[in-house]
């Protein structure tokens, strides 16, 4: 600096916030004092503001040193083989936005081979490669389905990282013990202090991770603070206790019967229904008991229905919903309510000793049939009983692929969800052979992966069919979609037939038979992808 710039900066004001002051509306509008207007006021300007600098930062006091980061703590579990390290980081780069990502032809989508990867890496044990963890935790930032079983197979390491970065800030809330002073679950005084004072999120963790470990005590601290919570939030820690429920947990549920929220007391009065032993439920059975008989004065003995004719307090306690919707019988939704929470181990000894598939063929009378079936599916899958829903769901080659209490797929694939993985791949098999796949598509979606292989057979023969026959293929695309993540992985070799391009019939799609090939090739490659995934996470077993 010059010694006549020297003299022209040494009077202007030294005051930081002045030299800001006179700077944002600019100098040919403010004159800072103590300088004629000129064209050189800009350059002395700046050089006061670099003088002033130079004093501020001489001045600063010393501060105290930052606490030294501790080291990440160790993760004990074994190591993946290097060849799963090498998937592992092929199926993260192809992620959404990373680079050389998206689907291709017919290349597999790896990034929805992932959740599979994941869930055979931790039913294994293996801990995850430090250097993939940053890459694991954006995976799962962008996926909230992936969360789960990425931030078990991250292991410790990654609510390390999570407090370091806060784009990752979401693994604290998810995780168990993630939040920064989160206690163990050993610790009552920290745990209680985290109740008390902690962040709604906090605190849903903290319950629902104490409910798995210990449900009366759960049950215990919600308890403490029931009567001071706002009703959304005793809403949503009533839901928790949805994980284990069981009986002890009746007490409490009937006095939130008597909440002053209307959501809070339905989501009690729906926990005790599922408790059949439960005074509420022997309440609904006898209400229900009295609406529905067997009338043996008939040809063939019927079903007879004298729905409620009013919906007193009792019953609004107990969680029926007094006003029906729009569209709807006052009693005929009455009865609905009533049947849903009654115990289905009722209408045994109510209508004659007859098993569920003998009442659900017994006639109706007065045309109440279909909401007596369908608040018999409810109850059944409320209560996931097997026996009802077997007798409901009815057999998969029927004309309508159902009971009459079944009136839509959405509730076949509810009443399928209470069935054992091999009856369930079974009855779904049973309805492709009969009615094809293009009502299947969520009937699919609740079978046990990789499917059966009778079900695996089943929907490989229809996509057969369906190509052979020149359907169109983009109708498809959805199971195609399943089959790459759920079929069996040696279900591969009976495709290879399928790679060559179709014959196209006269009346078939515009390049249907080059979109059958390409998506048959795309699913051959994937099943043979996942095997060999499959294999490198199981050291010994050689690659299909």
């Amino acid at each position: 600096m010059s010694r006549t710039t020297a003299t022209v900066a040494a009077s202007l004001p030294d005051h930081w916030e002045q030299l800001v002051t006179t700077a944002l509306p600019g100098t040919d509008r403010r004159t800072p004092p103590g300088v004629a207007p000129g064209p050189q006021t800009p350059s002395d300007l700046l050089d006061a503001a670099a003088a002033a600098t130079v004093r501020r930062r001489a001045g600063l006091c010393p501060a105290r040193p930052a606490e030294r980061l501790r080291p990440a703590p160790e993760d004990s579990r074994p190591p993946l083989p290097h060849a799963a390290a090498r998937r592992l980081a092929a199926l993260l780069a192809d992620r959404p936005g990373a680079s050389g990502g998206g689907r291709r032809g017919a290349a597999p989508d790896l990034m929805e081979l992932l959740p599979q990867w994941l869930q055979a890496a931790n039913a294994r044990g293996y801990a995850a490669p430090p250097q993939a963890l940053p890459a694991l935790l954006d995976a799962a930032r962008g996926r909230t389905d992936l969360r789960p079983a990425a931030l078990r197979f991250a292991g410790p390491r990654a609510l390390w990282l999570a407090r370091l970065n806060p784009d990752w800030r979401f693994a604290l809330r998810a995780a168990p013990g993630g939040g920064p002073s989160a206690p163990g679950l050993r610790d009552p005084q920290g745990i209680r202090r985290l109740w008390q004072e902690g962040l709604f999120a906090e605190r849903v963790t903290l319950l629902t991770a104490l409910r798995s470990r210990d449900a009366a005590a759960a049950r215990a601290l919600l308890e403490e603070t029931w009567a001071t919570e706002r009703a959304e939030d005793r809403l949503m820690f009533l839901d928790s206790l949805r994980a284990g429920l069981a009986p002890d947990d009746e007490t409490f549920l009937e006095r939130a019967l008597a909440d002053r929220s209307r959501n809070v007391r339905e989501t009690a009065a729906e926990l005790l229904s599922a408790l059949p032993a439960s005074a509420l439920a022997a309440r609904m059975a006898a209400r229900a008991a009295a609406c529905v008989a067997v009338d043996r004065t008939r040809d063939v003995p019927t079903i007879v229905v004298e729905a409620p004719h009013e919906c007193d307090a009792a019953m609004e306690r107990d969680g029926v919903v007094a006003k029906a919707p729009a569209g709807r019988g006052e009693r005929s939704w009455w009865l609905g309510q009533l049947v849903e929470a009654a115990p289905l181990g009722t209408w045994p000894g109510r209508l004659g000793g007859r098993t569920p598939e003998e009442i659900v063929a017994l006639p109706v009378a007065d045309g109440w049939q279909g909401e007596l079936h369908a608040a018999w599916c409810r109850a059944a899958v409320r209560q996931r009983d097997a026996a009802w829903s077997r007798a409901l769901l009815g057999e998969p080659s029927a004309p309508e692929a159902g009971g009459p209490g079944a009136v839509s797929l959405a509730e076949r694939a509810r009443l399928l969800a209470a069935l054992d993985a091999g009856e369930r791949a079974a009855w779904v098999a049973g309805f492709i052979e009969t009615h094809g796949l293009s009502e299947a598509f969520q009937l699919l979606g609740v079978c046990a992966v990789p499917w059966a292989p009778p079900l695996g057979r089943a929907v490989v023969d229809a996509l057969n069919i369906a190509r052979d026959a020149g359907s169109y293929p983009w109708s498809f695309s959805g199971v195609m979609g399943l089959a790459e993540r759920c079929l069996d992985p040696s279900e591969a070799s009976r495709l290879d037939a399928l790679l060559a391009i179709p014959d196209e019939p006269e009346d078939a799609a515009p390049g249907a038979g080059s979109y059958w090939s390409e998506a048959f090739q795309r699913l051959v490659t994937t099943l043979r992808l996942r095997g060999a995934m499959l294999a490198e996470l199981t050291p010994g077993e050689p690659a299909p």
